[in-house]
């Protein structure tokens, strides 16, 4: 498929989406706990679902050298967009843990509505950014589903460790664990 660049439309739906994805994460996670259903059995699972996201995202910003270079290493082997892909993972993990199922559905709808937009809006800029490179990555790499078939060579690459630090990666995990500890401070509460 060859690219094609965005519409007025496109670019607006695009600037939309990432302006609002933070302040509508919010009002979601709040949605999330206060209907919130959580079990040991069903918090374990998406414990353990959520963890991987968080290790995803912890590889991937040990490569991000974020519109300095084109980060083509790591996980970024496997998919385009492995941060957005540990997020997604962290998302299920809560939703596994205690998400009644209409949210769950909703929550998942509007994941790929606000994120879909938002990786075709990065795309755009590192097309432009990158203008020679960027083509033959995207060709060979998908743009969220990961390539297991470089899994072998991502993990051989290089990991930097201030690169986690620098872009202030750890929140992520601190606010994932967060959470988990208010679905156990809720569940013990019903109990």
């Amino acid at each position: 498929m060859t690219w094609k660049p965005p519409t007025s439309r496109q670019a607006c739906l695009q600037a939309t989406a990432q302006r609002v994805r933070v302040p509508l994460g919010f009002l979601v996670a709040v949605v999330f706990l206060v209907t919130a259903e959580p079990s040991p059995m069903r918090m374990v699972a998406g414990a353990l679902i959520g963890g991987i996201g968080v290790a995803l995202r912890t590889w991937a910003t040990g490569h991000l050298r974020k519109d300095e270079a084109l980060t083509t290493q790591g996980p970024y082997r496997l998919t385009r967009n492995p941060l957005y892909l540990g997020s997604w993972l962290m998302t299920v993990g809560c939703l596994v843990a205690a998400a009644p199922w209409p949210l769950a559905v909703a929550v998942s709808a509007l994941f790929v509505g606000i994120y879909w937009p938002v990786m075709r809006a990065e795309e755009d800029h590192l097309r432009k950014l990158f203008p020679a490179d960027y083509p033959a990555y995207a060709d060979r790499t998908p743009l969220f589903l990961p390539a297991w078939r470089h899994l072998g060579a991502a993990w051989c690459d290089g990991f930097d460790e201030r690169l986690y630090w620098r872009h202030r990666e750890y929140r992520a995990a601190v606010g994932f664990a967060g959470v988990f500890l208010a679905l156990g401070a809720l569940w013990l509460w019903r109990q």
